[in-house]
């Protein structure tokens, strides 16, 4: 055995290794799983499962195949195989519990490949049979019952009826099921049984029919009660329960005597008992019951029974109380029986003792507990006793003085809810509102510390002062409340902006400003704006109705101004003011220098460049005439200026002098009687040496020695010309 384990271990190990090597060269490509003859089938048809793979491969010597099916994902059979032939799993007969869906799975030398899974229906069932043990049985005697399910496999549960009754009675076809039949008579039980594929369930048709009969027992039980007739409460009765016949065939009978649900005794073949009779009712039932095996007989009888007395009733006065007053519970039983109570008295006793609690013929007076109590009375008498009902105390606690108070804000002209409480007191709770000692409203709370709401319409500030509320629980004397004291909110109905200054310059450097004035409660969020900026520049809190805000102007603040007033009720929005900013004064002052600087600048080199350009325009020589000197010559000279020449040069500064001259120059004398007639009044003026040479003339008087030096104002004129002057006189 040893040597076979390790000859297939080998085998094994080598095919593995084998199979590794030949990954390369193996592929299987499809594996197809198909029923035969068809998917659904009738019960005891022959089915068979074919499962196909196809391989790639290059070997040539046999591959071997390893082939799983599995039956709704549990594997049911394995095989091992060298053939390449279609793998064939049988289902011979197929039955119900073959029913699922079913899969291959084919191995070879590491690779593997499901099939798609097919489901297998079968239908039809066989026909239980059923048998029973016993064809008569007696009243508690058990039957054993079999039922078959011919030829059916897989998990059966099996269900037996006793006519349309089920026995609930289930189990496997290899157990008998017992079961006791129920009541005298014949009796039809059937069987059937369900097979479990889960998740479903096939159940079969029911069995044949097998007929059973009940017998009655031949015993029974015996009551006997002494006396029967003229039962008064405390009366003494003996009462025997026995069996009408021997007992040695049943040795597990059972005998139990009871008045209604108190178990008065109990034993197999005799009971006895002594009772003293309490009355629950007008009548009492007495019975003996005989239990053999699982049969029950029953024997009752019915005693009429006169009461004593009246089962006690306690009441409680006042109806209402509150925790600390004082209360009274009255316990009292009506007398029926005199004679049989043969006047002994009712003794009264109340069962939840309380402290300093005074009684007297069945009334209990104390003080009220602070939380809830449960009471009850007993009346005793000729040793019965009897008990009241249960009384439950509640004691109330009563309501402090309401609070009154408002939800949110008490606006002008809108609705306010008025909120009404007591911090104590027991529910409901009746809370009514008052206004001028006039009722107004009333509201019932249910629950505790919950406050009654009240809605009304401010229409005037002074209005809720008005209010007040009153609280009741019970019958005592409300509780009042104090007067509403709450301040209603005036509403903002405007708002006016204005500035100072409010005329004059108004420029940048300057402080400006902003006065809100407006009409609403206080406190008041005032904010300023500016037409373009949503946000607010500035933002303040204030209880009276003006408020300002002061800033210092730049150019950038030119913009339409408003202000905006909010209070607890709303908000407003005030007039639009806009301001102009302008200049500041030493911009201007600036600017308008700076101006004139410009202009100033821009004219004097007009004129030079004027000037400049009118000598680029002067003729090419000019004249000069020039008067002697000596006042008393009427001849004058006339000296031509040809450019290029050094005198024309040296008369328009084109050549520059020589530090050395033979010319002497001195400055005209002042106040001369001959006037120096000029050109224009170009202040760009010129001087230039003129030499007058004369020839001696006897008849005139002898010039003076030396040389005269004249100094004319050379000029261009508008023709290019110098403009002749008289010599000065010396």
């Amino acid at each position: 055995m040893g040597l076979l384990l390790l000859l297939t271990s080998t085998l094994l190990l080598s095919s593995f290794h084998s199979g590794t090597a030949l990954n390369a060269d193996l592929k299987i490509t499809s594996v197809d799983l198909s029923v035969e003859p068809s998917d659904e089938v009738s019960r005891g048809t022959n089915v068979t499962l074919r499962c196909k793979g196809k391989v790639l491969t290059s070997r040539i010597d046999a591959l071997i195949r390893v082939y799983t099916i599995s039956k709704d994902d549990v594997v049911i059979y394995n095989k091992t195989t060298s053939s390449s032939e279609d793998f064939l799993y049988h289902l011979p007969e197929a039955r119900v519990s073959n029913n699922g869906k079913y899969r291959c799975r084919m191995h070879m030398m590491g690779e593997e490949m499901d099939s798609q899974a097919v489901r297998l229906s079968v239908t039809g069932m066989s026909t239980p049979i059923l048998q029973l043990s016993k064809a008569i049985v007696t009243e508690g005697e058990a039957v054993n019952a079999t039922c078959l399910a011919p030829g059916e496999t897989g998990s059966i549960l099996f269900n037996f009826y006793d006519g349309s009754k089920d026995v609930d009675k289930m189990g496997p076809s290899s157990n008998p099921v017992m079961f006791r039949p129920k009541g005298v008579g014949d009796h039809v039980i059937r069987c059937s049984y369900s097979v479990f594929v889960m998740p479903d369930k096939f159940s079969s048709p029911q069995s044949n029919a097998v007929n059973l009969t009940v017998k009655e027992l031949s015993v029974g039980p015996v009551l006997t009660i002494s006396p029967q007739d003229n039962v008064y409460e405390g009366d003494a009765l003996k009462i025997t329960c026995s069996v009408n016949d021997s007992m040695k065939d049943y040795p597990d009978a059972l005998l139990l005597l009871s008045q209604g649900d108190t178990l008065l005794n109990s034993g197999n073949t005799f009971v006895h008992a002594n009772w003293i009779v309490q009355a629950t009712g007008p009548k009492l039932n007495i019975v003996c019951r005989l239990y053999v095996r699982s049969a029950e007989k029953v024997a009752m009888k019915t005693v009429s029974v006169t009461e004593l007395f009246s089962v006690p009733t306690l009441q409680m006065s006042p109806s209402e109380i509150f925790q600390g007053d004082s209360i009274r519970l009255t316990c009292t039983s009506r007398i029926l029986s005199y004679d049989k109570l043969g006047g002994e008295p009712l003794i009264y006793r109340l069962e939840s003792l309380t402290d300093n609690m005074t009684q007297a013929n069945g009334i209990f007076v104390f003080k009220a507990k602070k939380i809830d109590f449960n009471y009850t009375c007993t009346v005793v008498a000729k040793g019965i006793k009897k008990k009241s009902n249960v009384l439950a105390i509640n004691p109330k606690v009563p309501v402090s003085a309401p609070k009154i108070s408002v939800h949110g804000s008490a606006i002008l002209g809108k609705e306010l809810n008025i909120s009404c409480l007591s911090e104590t007191g027991t529910p409901p709770i009746t809370y009514t509102l008052w206004k001028n000692n006039k009722q107004d409203n009333t509201v019932v709370v249910q629950e505790f510390h919950k406050p009654a709401m009240f809605t009304v319409l401010v229409s005037e500030p002074e209005q809720l002062h008005e209010y007040f509320c009153r609280a009741s629980n019970g019958n005592r004397e409300p509780e009042l409340s104090d007067k509403l004291r709450t301040a209603v909110i005036v509403p903002m109905t405007k708002a006016y902006l204005m500035v100072l200054p409010t005329s004059g310059d108004i420029s940048e450097g300057h402080s400006v400003t902003l006065i809100c004035s407006f009409t609403g409660t206080p406190p008041v969020t005032v904010g300023w704006y500016r037409e373009s900026d949503s946000n607010s520049l500035n933002l303040t809190t204030t209880k009276i109705n003006t408020t300002s805000y002061t800033f210092i102007l730049s150019k950038k603040h030119s913009d339409k101004y408003y202000c905006k007033a909010q209070n607890r009720a709303n908000f407003v929005e005030s007039n639009r003011v806009e301001l102009e900013v302008g200049m500041a004064k030493w911009k201007k002052l600036l600017i308008s220098g700076t101006v004139i600087l410009v202009v100033s600048s821009l004219v004097m080199m007009g004129c030079v460049l004027f000037i400049r350009s009118r000598r680029g325009e002067r003729k090419p020589s000019a004249e000069l005439s020039v008067k002697p000197a000596s006042p008393k010559s009427d001849d004058s000279l006339t000296v031509t200026l040809t450019h290029g020449t050094e005198v024309y040069n040296a008369a328009t500064g084109r050549v520059q002098r020589e530090p050395v001259s033979v010319w002497s120059s001195r400055k005209p004398e002042t106040g001369s009687d001959d006037e120096i007639s000029t050109a224009s009044n170009d202040p760009e003026v010129e001087y230039t040496e003129v030499v007058h040479p004369r020839s001696e003339d006897p008849t005139r008087s002898p010039l003076r020695k030396g040389t005269d030096t004249v100094y004319s104002e050379l000029q261009n004129s508008l023709q290019g010309e110098f403009t002749s002057i008289k010599p000065k006189t010396h």
